[in-house]
């Protein structure tokens, strides 16, 4: 039966405690639409939608002529449906993971190693790093989507470290009186940042708690009183401080960017870059690893030293952390969201609603194709019968296959792709 080589998947969710619940999730809408008879639970949060062959959630495949049960197994069998280059690359191996995130309260602060010190964490301390692999991610807005993404501007840091008196202290005055004397000096900025980053996250339990809670006192009392609080970034604190009450993680909203994504738009998220996902939807491609260093927010592992040690201490602008993304000039259908790492590239399939006919083009990498909106009927030579798609339906396409989608749905289609475009 090798000739099947474009099948619909049923995907893994993931139900952590962060997962918006029920059928606010959008993953649990994509579920249903995906599988009438999936059956969703009105209290249970829906997180994470995994579509590829990681073996913590590995899509079962939806074709009852086909032998392999999971992605992952038939991939074994066939890595030539990887396409050559990619199964050269990465060892015949699915290179990334694709997901839809429906965030509610916001996900541990974290960074993700690049490959050298993936290779060393994993040798030392198994339990905590699975694998060998660094993590670059992608995050694109389904929804308005916020998040903290790597350090901002210096004259930020330091105008939170003037008005936030509770920052301060934790800071303590030499690191601050360092960051500040650093401006102008690239070299030395990033070790000023280094030191008083560290200086935080060293912070001794009680004395954290204790200002933070001065802080919230005080920052609740403002805000009773009707006075603007935006200079201690007040709002965002109470959110987090409700959901991670004495978390270190409240005081790094003072060191990161907040960054509003609007639907379409994307972050990038290289090896050592601090983040931190607040609220939204998005869909996420990733490389294939579950390694990830945390900073706060979180009831896990933080391996402060570590963490301190990896990160990227360039402080840039909110809005330059927004990841532009290109129009294919091959196709005014597809928007390609295009990273600097070869592991994996999203392309936004947008069919208009006057277009019946449309063909997803072959590619030269097995893809994964979600559909986020519309109906057609899909026809490939590597496939049959007919696959019907809905809003949630997922497909594997091997590479080197195009698909014929006939658009059913009166207002057309959006479908996100994802590959590795060598």
């Amino acid at each position: 039966m090798e000739e099947v080589r474009v099948f619909p998947l049923t995907c893994a969710v993931q139900n952590y405690a962060w997962g918006k619940i029920g059928l606010d999730s959008e993953v649990a809408k994509l579920v249903v639409g995906g599988d009438p008879l999936a059956v969703i639970e009105g209290d249970k949060p829906y997180a994470e939608l995994w579509m590829g062959a990681h073996p913590k959630g590995d899509a079962q495949i939806k074709d009852n002529r086909i032998a392999q049960t999971t992605l992952g197994q038939w991939i074994a069998h066939y890595p030539a449906c990887l396409g050559s280059k990619v199964k050269d690359a990465f060892q015949g191996q699915l290179p990334f993971l694709f997901k839809v995130l429906s965030v509610n309260t916001a996900l541990s602060i974290q960074a993700h190693p690049n490959k050298e010190l993936a290779a060393t964490l994993h040798a030392q301390f198994p339990e905590h790093y699975p694998d060998n692999n660094h993590k670059p991610e992608m995050a694109i807005a389904l929804t308005r989507f916020q998040g903290l993404c790597g350090f901002r501007p210096v004259d930020e840091i330091l105008g939170f470290l003037q008005a936030v008196p509770e920052f301060h202290a934790l800071v303590g005055r030499d690191a601050a009186e360092e960051l500040r004397s650093s401006v102008g000096d690239e070299v030395r900025t990033g070790r000023a940042l280094k030191k008083c980053f560290t200086k935080m996250m060293s912070c001794e339990k009680k004395v954290f708690v204790d200002e933070l809670n001065e802080l919230v006192k005080r920052v609740t009392q403002e805000g009773a009183a009707g006075k603007d609080t935006s200079s201690s970034n007040g709002d965002l604190l109470l959110r987090l401080h409700s959901q991670y009450p004495g978390d270190i993680g409240c005081f790094s909203i003072y060191f990161l960017n907040y960054v509003v994504l609007e639907p379409g738009q994307a972050m990038f998220l290289g090896a050592n870059e601090p983040h931190a996902y607040i609220y939204g939807d998005c869909i996420e491609c990733m490389a294939c690893s579950d390694n990830t260093v945390r900073a706060g927010l979180t009831r896990k592992y933080i391996d402060v030293n570590t963490l301190c040690e990896m990160l990227n201490y360039k402080p840039a602008s909110a809005f330059s952390k927004i990841f532009p993304c290109v129009s294919d000039p091959a196709d005014p259908c597809v928007t390609l969201y295009d990273p600097p790492v070869p592991d994996f590239t999203v392309m936004k399939i947008q069919v208009p609603a006057s277009v019946k006919d449309y063909t997803v083009a072959s590619v030269d990498s097995a893809s994964i194709l979600l559909v986020i909106e519309g109906d057609a009927t899909a026809t490939s030579a590597a496939a049959f019968p007919d696959v019907t798609l809905t809003r949630g339906s997922v497909l594997f396409v091997s590479a080197n296959e195009s698909v014929s989608l006939q658009v059913t749905s009166q207002s057309g289609m959006t479908l996100f792709r994802a590959c590795s475009l060598l």
